[in-house]
């Protein structure tokens, strides 16, 4: 499917796109959310699910992974539970196999060797090897989630990396993307500025530095 927003969302770090959610006064920030290895990158649309305590007798942690659309985010609410796992090999390698675009958990996931061998991106709050098997399952689908602190609806545009993971809900992708680019732009004649000599004070005011990230009125 094509995607011309997930494409100019791919072509911008997250540190860019935090300074045009702080610009636009928006929460997307995914707080404590990292990489399972930093060579992973991640840009894809939503694919959201809300997870909670197993009931007795528990539920199903894993069954909806093949009417999940290639090239969209698994993003799964877990609360933060870090003493279970949400996310596993079998299922690493089922999204990997159907060119899904990574996984993105307020929780943690496991069998991390195997998503570093085959560059499955996988963020989270960390990683241990307890199953939530009997422990945790799935509540509900294509809902409104909170992931770090940042609300993420099904469809949203996500984008990881190294540092993290941004969410740009739909209503303001456009308004977003348009002020990361600008500020991407701004920081790359600075740059250049400055290799041609140019002190950074200067080059900083004449690009307008201290602005780029200021809330738009």
């Amino acid at each position: 499917m094509d995607d011309h927003n997930v494409t100019r969302a791919a072509a911008l770090d997250t540190a860019t796109l935090s300074d045009a959610l702080d610009k636009l006064g928006i929460v997307g920030q995914c707080y404590g959310i990292s990489s399972r290895d930093p060579r992973f990158g991640m840009t894809g649309r939503a694919f959201t699910m809300l997870c909670g305590p197993a009931s007795q007798p528990p539920g199903t942690v894993g069954d909806y992974i093949d009417d999940v659309p290639a090239g969209q985010v698994v993003v799964i609410d877990n609360g933060g539970r870090d003493d279970a796992t949400i996310w596993g090999d079998i299922l690493t390698e089922i999204a990997h196999r159907r060119q899904l675009a990574g996984t993105l958990i307020d929780g943690i996931s496991r069998d991390v060797a195997l998503c570093r061998d085959i560059v499955y991106p996988v963020f989270s709050r960390g990683h241990w090897m307890r199953t939530g098997k009997d422990r945790v399952q799935v509540e509900q689908m294509n809902c409104i989630v909170n992931i770090g602190g940042a609300r993420v609806a099904p469809g949203d545009l996500l984008r990881g990396d190294a540092d993290g993971v941004v969410v740009l809900p739909q209503d303001h992708e456009e308004a977003l993307l348009e002020a990361a680019e600008e500020i991407a732009a701004s920081e790359e004649r600075i740059r250049e500025a400055c290799r041609h000599g140019m002190r950074l004070d200067e080059a900083r005011r004449q690009f307008k530095y201290h602005s780029l990230q200021s809330r738009r009125g």
